[in-house]
């Protein structure tokens, strides 16, 4: 229809600028393409009858091609008359440079035939399709602001956001021997594993056997970030569900499930999981957990390595922002210590081989650090648009602003040496949000303990917020360790909780720190008190990827 509106009444125009066009000084009574027609009005009918017989046979493959000259070239099938070549052709209707054609040599009859018209109502014809093509700007509208209502975790630390909250407050470290397989042949046989845990009351038995452990960990957190929120039974059969999504990501997916499928196949693909290839796969949990709910708004999930869960939640907050639902379930989840895993992330000799003080292993910014140490579970956030959180009576945690991505584009490990990928990600996070340098007083980095990356954030940092006295770093990976993919969604439920609580919690293990490193940047060994005006999170990923989300107290 679209093609038919556009196209039928170019062709009638097309016919109507080659009649329309006076002859030269050789034709000084301007006969009509016609005159030669005993009977012209049939004549007439006959030429808009091919038109309109070409347009049915290959205009539309034409419009598809590689330019509107295809178009042009099966309207005008037909021999053009001689005012054609006397209008100079398309040029005379200012076509020449929309075509992009070059000078083609005029042989003497073309040359004779090419002098200018003296008519300009083939002129005016032209231009009525481009007004017909003008689009009204859409008009301003005051932006949807977006809130933090739950939150759902499961980590080393506990598996709600209080319980979690208060033993990073109190420096304790989830991070020890690695028991659910014998990792004896390993150099590094310590994680922050997840040592109990149960889907009871949160997912149906049947489901909680054939899921792999990071889509069990995503679901739960998941409902439990809607259980925080007060999303009840009553509440939920209220919400438009077209209007709901879920966005919750996933670094590594189905590891486990996809090893044992792996094994499986060693003996018969008879022997495979039937779910091997869905429930490996980085979306089936936003799948599985829609599915559940029931909502039928945005839903799908982002990966890109530790950087998974921040690219999730702000991708959740565009939606909301943009009208496009109302409420967002965000975050992300991962559980890949099991063999494959752990043998991969010490391959690449990423991985602290502090066996022997498993507390200690994990020191961001101390000039004793190894490696990061590989942590497994899920965080999510249950976002919602104001208005909508206000009208249900929702309790409002804090507000989510903005933030940004970037890439290093410069190594698939390594961190920028000038940092400028860094830089450039915060920078655009606070122009995203509206905030400026002085503000931000709170920073959750990504520090995993990495002799390069630590330095190289806090570097960018000092160049970003240096002049900001009250500005406060912390690395909640120095006692929950790396949980990858989820790393994000944790590290924000502890940057919301710190503006709940009006507290940040230590660095711990920072003995000695790295020379150049200011201490007084950097929160000490012990919980600080900070009434936090804006809280920056960080989270960088195999690949270069960077992202920065930014939340504020509620006002």
């Amino acid at each position: 229809m679209a093609a038919s509106s556009f196209t039928s009444p170019l062709c009638t125009w097309l016919v109507a600028a080659c009649m329309s066009v006076t002859c030269g000084a050789d034709h000084s009574t301007s006969p009509s393409m016609f005159a030669s027609c005993k009977r012209p009005n049939k004549c007439k009918r006959r030429v808009l009858s091919k038109c309109s017989s070409e347009f049915q046979r290959g205009l539309i493959p034409s419009l598809c091609g590689s330019s509107i000259q295809g178009l042009m070239s099966t309207c005008l099938a037909f021999e053009p008359c001689n005012e054609y070549y006397s209008s100079k052709g398309l040029s005379s209707m200012g076509f020449s440079s929309l075509f992009g054609s070059k000078s083609v040599p005029l042989n003497r009859r073309q040359r004779r035939l090419s002098r200018p018209p003296h008519s300009g109502e083939a002129m005016a014809v032209a231009v009525q399709p481009v007004e017909e093509v003008t689009t009204r700007k859409k008009p301003l509208t005051k932006q949807r602001r977006v809130v933090v209502t739950g939150m759902g975790v499961v980590t080393p630390l506990g598996h709600e956001p209080d319980v979690f909250y208060n033993n990073l407050l109190e420096g304790v470290s989830g991070i020890s021997e690695i028991e659910t397989f014998d990792c004896a042949q390993f150099p590094t046989r310590i994680a922050g594993e997840i040592k109990s845990f149960s889907t009871d009351g949160w997912i149906a038995p049947k489901l909680s056997k054939r899921m792999d452990k990071f889509m069990l960990y995503m679901l739960t957190a998941g409902k439990k970030a809607l259980a925080d929120g007060g999303i009840t039974e009553d509440v939920m059969n209220e919400l438009d569900k077209t209007k709901c999504g879920v966005l919750i990501g996933s670094g590594m997916g189905g590891m486990k499930v996809f090893n044992d499928a792996i094994e499986a196949l060693r003996v018969s693909y008879k022997k495979m999981n039937p779910f091997c290839v869905p429930f490996a796969t980085t979306n089936m949990g936003s799948a599985m957990l829609a599915m559940d709910l029931g909502w039928m708004g945005p839903n799908y999930s982002i990966s890109t390595a530790c950087a998974t869960s921040n690219f999730c939640i702000l991708s959740a907050a565009n939606h909301i922002i943009r009208g496009e639902a109302d409420v967002m379930l965000c975050g992300g989840s991962d559980a890949a210590i099991i063999p494959i895993g752990l043998g991969g992330f010490v391959a690449c000799r990423a991985l602290s081989q502090r066996n022997g003080e498993p507390t200690k292993a994990s020191r961001p910014w101390d000039s004793n650090r190894d490696g990061f140490v590989m942590g497994e579970g899920a965080g999510v956030l249950l976002l919602e648009e104001l208005e909508h959180a206000k009208r249900r009576g929702a309790n409002i945690y804090a507000e989510f602003l903005g933030g940004s991505f970037s890439c290093d584009a410069y190594h698939m490990t390594e961190p920028r040496p000038d940092g400028a990928g860094v830089i450039l990600c915060i920078e655009k996070a606070l122009a995203h949000s509206g905030v400026s340098k002085e503000d931000v007083n709170y920073i959750n980095a990504h520090a995993t303990s990495t002799p390069a990356g630590d330095l190289k954030e806090y570097q960018a940092l000092i160049h970003c917020f240096g002049q900001n006295t009250e500005l406060r770093v912390n690395s909640t990976k120095s006692m929950t360790g790396h949980l990858l993919g989820a790393a994000g969604a944790v590290e924000a439920v502890a940057a919301v909780q710190a503006i709940r609580t009006g507290w940040v919690h230590p660095n711990i293990n920072l003995e000695n720190p790295d020379e150049g490193v200011d201490t007084n940047v950097l929160v000490g060994s012990k919980k600080e008190r900070l009434d936090i005006k804006v809280a920056l999170s960080n989270s960088f990923g195999f690949g270069g990827h960077n992202s920065s989300i930014i939340f504020a107290p509620y006002k």
